[in-house]
């Protein structure tokens, strides 16, 4: 028999399951968690948060260096690591700290441990057993090694890599994606020697082309060299150094960072006692809500298909509680969730690149403008950003956004919100923009598209 029975258990607590956990309990629901590490999951932890503390460590660190360009004269500045590291601890503490005190605002029972399915709307911690009427798997995911190598010793995945005890001398990052980006960006500026690899014909390939091309020389500037259509082999870790090999070429580094993707955490979940079916990758089949083959179960985040982002787990993890409580929810257009990547030039883009849009058969136009178009790039020491609109000329649908350049990760939000009310591109272009801001460049790549640009 359960020792204790709820009705809603979430397994995670990370964006998608404490966020899930909440809204369960606004809705009534007696909710617990089970975290078998710190609440706030991986995300808050060891991920995102703290890449994003040491990312923000790097940015002041570069506008100190650039002061001069404004009249402000300052020595070198120095990079005290122990400093950097305590910080990094508050940003977690205080936020992690935050999730456990809405747990208690919000009655949520926390039971620490690992949770596995029972069946039955059973759970088993440790040697006890729960029970809920719905319970929802939000388990996030782990690192995955690139094939014939695996972690361990001066081999590290991307939570490790922003966990280092001192800088780094020297860094290969395989993987040019958002999180491998984001390292070789931060540590660069840090003064590490950095060498990105990509086994594809671009950095940030997911990202359309224009936006990559940019951030391309944004990262060479920084003094990183990219190897891309290259794979890295022959890995070999000794105590000291990592070596490998990259097409006819040998390598060295202090560490090697894996930054190629990760899988679904459920090996230890027991998906088949509870009769939960997986689909394509490995990840958990659901529908529309969330719901998985097996009754009264809910997967979310990164367990399930679309983009691995906190911030759509969160989403999936409402729509999972209201739709287990009986509300009417609907299903994310996963290709509106909007993308963030924070490396140096920051990007932010929604939807479908100008590729896509084309190869979808769409009658395609493009709105493009740089930010040394409007007075705030000129002023705030930018001129180099791009805002890129894609949409289609009959109904002037905005299809997608791509912004790349300083504040392009907030700058973003406004075309998901025009795309998400129904407007488009020709709505960007005639809603008053403040001056001198940076979204004025927003509005004058909708006027692009719309064909009467002011500015340029």
């Amino acid at each position: 028999m359960p020792e204790a029975s709820y009705d809603c258990i979430v397994v995670g607590s990370g964006p998608g399951g404490y966020v899930a956990a909440i809204r369960a309990a606004q809705l009534g629901m007696k909710t617990a968690v089970v975290e078998k590490d710190r609440v706030g999951g991986r995300c808050l932890n060891y991920a995102c948060i703290p890449a994003k503390a040491i990312l923000r460590v790097a940015d002041v660190l570069s506008e100190v260096r650039e002061a001069d360009d404004f009249g402000i004269k300052v020595g070198e500045p120095t990079v005290e690591w122990s400093g950097v590291l305590a910080r990094r601890g508050r940003v977690v503490k205080t936020l992690t700290g935050g999730v456990s005190g809405l747990f208690k605002k919000n009655g949520i029972e926390l039971i620490e441990g690992e949770g596995a399915l029972a069946g039955g709307g059973d759970i088993t911690v440790a040697d006890n057993t729960i029970s809920a009427k719905t319970i929802i798997l939000a388990t996030g995911s782990v690192k995955r090694p690139i094939p014939g190598t695996e972690f361990g010793g001066r081999v590290i995945g991307t939570e490790e890599a922003w966990d280092l005890p001192e800088p780094p001398r020297t860094l290969a990052v395989v993987g040019a994606g958002a999180s491998g980006a984001e390292i070789a960006s931060a540590y660069a500026r840090l003064g590490a020697e950095v060498t990105l690899f990509e086994a594809l014909d671009r950095v940030l390939p997911t990202e359309d082309a224009d936006i990559s091309k940019v951030v391309d020389r944004g990262l060479k500037r920084q003094g990183i060299t990219i190897h891309t259509n290259t794979f890295v082999e022959n890995i070999e870790s000794t105590e000291s150094i990592c070596r490998y090999t990259h097409g006819d070429q040998a390598g060295e580094a202090e560490w090697l960072v894996i930054a190629t993707g990760r899988g679904p955490d459920i090996e230890a979940l027991g998906l088949d006692k509870a009769g939960v079916k997986l689909g394509t990758a490995g990840l958990v089949e659901v529908d529309g809500a969330m719901r998985t083959s097996a009754q009264g179960i809910y997967a979310i985040g990164d367990l399930t298909r679309g983009p691995a982002l906190a911030h759509k787990a969160s989403d999936e993890g409402v729509i999972a509680v209201e739709d287990a409580a009986g509300r009417e929810t609907h299903p994310i257009e996963y290709a509106d969730v909007p993308r963030a990547t924070f490396c140096t030039p920051n990007v932010g883009s929604f939807g479908l690149t100008e590729q896509q849009a084309r190869d979808q058969g769409h009658d395609v136009v493009v709105g493009k403008l740089q930010y040394g178009a409007v007075g705030a790039g000129t002023v705030y020491g930018d001129r180099t950003g791009l805002v890129k609109i894609v949409g289609e000329t009959q109904y002037g649908e905005l299809l997608g956004g791509h912004i790349v350049g300083s504040r392009a990760t907030e700058l973003i939000q406004e075309l998901v919100n025009v795309r998400a009310l129904e407007g488009g591109y020709p709505e960007v272009a005639r809603i008053i923009h403040g001056h001198p801001t940076l979204s004025e460049a927003v509005m004058e790549a909708g006027r692009a598209a719309d064909g009467w640009l002011v500015h340029g």
